[in-house]
């Protein structure tokens, strides 16, 4: 989320730089997938915010 914003939360905008890449056999086991979007609100935040993802056995 852009820094250039006064709310980034409500602009939305900006460039995603995290990703998580994964095969496409592993892909169709994806259960869930987490934004830690709240990593944003911390004191003097990073660019990047943490993802996870969970996968099906």
């Amino acid at each position: 989320w852009s820094y250039r914003a006064a709310d980034w939360e409500a602009s939305n905008r900006g460039r995603r730089l995290d990703h998580i890449l994964v095969s496409e056999a592993l892909g169709g086991g994806l259960e869930r997938l987490d934004v830690l979007r709240d990593a944003r609100s911390w004191t003097r935040p990073s660019d990047h915010v943490p993802v996870t993802i969970e996968l099906s056995d």
